[in-house]
């Protein structure tokens, strides 16, 4: 694993190790408190990036229509 030496002042490495718990490297509470938040408010901001193929769309449809039919039974989808 590669590693990078970087400089911190004081007050930014007190934040820091105030966040550590037990052995936690400061890697890992860099990664927690750093790492993008998947959540629904996310994804709705950013929908308008997102773009699917004609395939997808009609897989989409296809699923839904299904449920509309059968509630309590869902296709399976499969990766491509």
């Amino acid at each position: 694993m590669a590693v990078k030496t970087i400089t911190i002042d004081m007050e930014a490495y007190t934040l820091l190790a105030a966040e550590k718990s037990g052995k936690e490297s400061f890697s890992r509470v860099i990664k927690r408190k750093l790492r993008p938040v998947h959540t629904a408010d996310n994804l709705l901001r950013n929908l308008n990036k997102i773009e699917l193929s004609d395939s997808t769309l009609d897989r989409t449809e296809e699923i839904i229509r299904s449920r509309r039919e059968s509630i309590a039974s869902s296709p399976v989808i499969e990766e491509e």
